[in-house]
């Protein structure tokens, strides 16, 4: 009978896989030794594997690049950055090594835009796409980058009395896109998204306050669907519709040259996930190019704005078992050295599920478990798989240390955690590791952040 880890995993899934492997009954993530790693850094530990991003960023371009040449597609491809994503300095350096643009939700972001240009990695002629609502600060931010002199700032207008407050500051012509207010998912709480201008108020507003304005030309429609891309009926309806406006737009705004279309391709939360990327991308570029070529329009520039495909698949968390509860006869429970509210408040707040891999001990039998937190909050467990409502991990060894890890974790979860704050029942953030390649294809190891001391959080508190 086939009842360790090791066959469990193999005969579910298709594995090993591209970043995943055993070796000596140990995991390797991205061909590094995670129980190296362990030894020398401890956990609870973050890690980001760098090189990932590129990896990501070059994949996306040459699937959009590809698909243009196959179906002669006339228009540019930009791949551009969610900065919200993750707003680290080292995830900033990876990504921009690719000749990628950037995106931005808040005045902060505008801050690190010009950190960025202080420090060489941009230039005043990266393309800077402005999303989001925006109040007073923010705007004059946007502003001021143009009139210092950056060519392609783009604010994508969100609403109709945005406009104004440019028009009062800044001091140079200035591109514009408009945001359409996409409709939701049909079993979504809502049926319209709150971002964005309706569908019939668009073009009206072009003609009465763009049109005929000096100060502003119209470059960008932009079209974002909160699921990202996917194939799904709802999906395509969604671009279709939005391609129409497009259409109808470009005809009498002839300087508007470039659709956006924002959410980003999915990540892998499974061994099991499976994604046509390839097909996806076709698809888009077949679909704009047939209806553009029906309506007897020129072929778009395409802008994405891939935040958690960037980043996603780059970061990990491990954590040490720390013994074995057993409640009742069937609810065996592991506890972590850390807290999922704290390390991946995803799993918490929005039921977001990641891979989950043991990291030693794959010969060992395995068991159904739950996997509980160190807070005294009642949420705080992880107990089910994105392909499984159940997790399965080897059976506790008295004389080893069971260590487990999640994955695909590099998006989100440290913004949404607090990093550098307090964290729920005081739980320390854990140490981060970054992981690079060297120029000879060495693995090398920095430290970007010390487990979180008791000291500074007892500073921001007022003691």
């Amino acid at each position: 009978m086939k009842n360790k880890y090791i066959d469990l995993i193999e005969q579910t899934f298709y594995f090993p896989q591209d970043e995943f492997k055993v070796v000596d009954n140990k995991l390797f993530f991205n061909d590094i030794n995670l129980m190296d790693v362990i030894k020398q850094h401890g956990t609870p530990l973050k890690i980001f594997y760098l090189p990932k991003i590129s990896q990501q960023i070059k994949k996306a371009k040459n699937l959009f690049h590809d698909a243009m040449a196959k179906f002669n597609y006339k228009g540019k491809y930009h791949y551009c950055y969610c900065t919200k994503s993750s707003h680290f300095m080292p995830v900033f350096k990876e990504a921009l090594k690719n000749d990628i643009h950037l995106e931005t939700s808040s005045a902060n972001d505008i801050h690190i835009m010009e950190e960025l240009y202080n420090n060489g990695l941009i230039d005043k002629h990266k393309y800077i796409i402005c999303n989001g609502f925006k109040r007073q600060y923010y705007i004059e931010k946007i502003c001021g980058l143009i009139n210092n002199g950056f060519k392609n700032i783009i604010p994508i207008l969100d609403n109709k009395k945005e406009l104004d407050f440019y028009e009062n500051i800044l001091k140079k012509k200035s591109r514009l896109g408009i945001r359409v207010a996409t409709d939701e998912e049909p079993m979504f709480e809502f049926y319209t998204s709150r971002l964005g201008m309706r569908y019939k108020d668009i073009i009206p507003y072009y003609k009465e306050k763009i049109k005929n304005n000096p100060r502003f030309e119209l470059k960008m429609l932009h079209f974002f669907v909160n699921t990202g891309i996917k194939d799904t009926a709802y999906y395509w309806n969604e671009l279709h519709k939005c391609l129409i406006l497009y259409c109808r737009l470009k005809k009498i705004c002839p300087e508007l040259n470039t659709l956006n279309i924002g959410g980003g391709f999915p990540i892998k939360d499974s061994l099991g996930f499976e994604y046509d990327y390839k097909y996806m991308t076709e698809e888009i570029i077949t679909q704009i190019k047939a209806i553009c070529a029906d309506n007897n329009v020129e072929e778009p520039d395409i802008f994405t704005e891939f935040g958690i495909y960037t980043v996603g698949e780059s970061g990990a968390v491990i954590y040490s078992i720390l013994d074995q509860k057993q409640q009742n006869d069937q609810e065996p429970w592991y506890m972590i050295d850390s807290s999922f509210i704290t390390t991946l408040p995803d799993t918490w707040a929005n039921k977001q599920r990641f891979i989950l891999l043991a990291i030693n001990n794959w010969n060992a039998e395995c068991q159904r478990v739950n996997l509980g937190g160190l807070t005294c909050d009642s949420k705080d467990y992880y107990n089910s798989e994105a392909n499984a409502n159940a997790v399965f991990l080897p059976k506790i060894r008295k004389d080893i240390t069971q260590y487990v890890g999640m994955f695909h974790t590099g998006a989100y979860q440290e913004t949404l955690g607090g990093f550098g704050g307090l964290q729920h029942c005081l739980i320390p953030s854990p140490k981060i590791l970054l992981i690079d390649k060297n120029k000879k294809g060495e693995y090398t190891t920095k430290l970007f952040a010390e487990e979180q001391s008791p000291e500074s959080m007892m500073k921001t508190l007022g003691f």
